[in-house]
């Protein structure tokens, strides 16, 4: 079966840096999309940045310049490059995974990230 564990999260003050880590298991990772979300508490889910099979990617505008998604095929690994940490980016980040990047069925329990002032 799929499965996503998500690391790395923390606390770090406004200004630094994080980098989350997906390890996915139970799945061709290289013919899969991947995704980071994030929920912040009385918030609704974000999709945060999506990276496609292929290795193409996007991102939400409140994070571009700053976060970073990449993947390591050999490690069925997906990463997000946290810089410029702001507060607003404290929340839940989870990783997700699906065949197509339409609709993701595929999640992982979260790490939290928290950015203090």
């Amino acid at each position: 079966q799929v499965r996503l564990v998500e690391s790395g999260g923390g606390s770090v003050q406004a200004g630094g840096s994080l980098r989350l880590s997906c390890a996915a298991s139970g799945y061709t990772f290289t013919r899969y999309c991947m995704a980071w979300f994030r929920q912040a508490p009385e918030k609704q889910r974000e999709e945060v940045a999506v990276i496609e099979s292929a290795g193409n990617t996007r991102y939400a505008d409140s994070v571009k310049g700053r976060f970073a998604i990449s993947k390591d095929n050999s490690k069925s690994t997906v990463y997000l490059q946290m810089n410029s940490l702001k507060p607003e980016d404290t929340a839940m980040y989870y990783c997700a995974a699906d065949r197509y990047c339409g609709a993701f069925h595929y999640w992982g329990q979260g790490t939290q990230v928290t950015v203090t002032s």
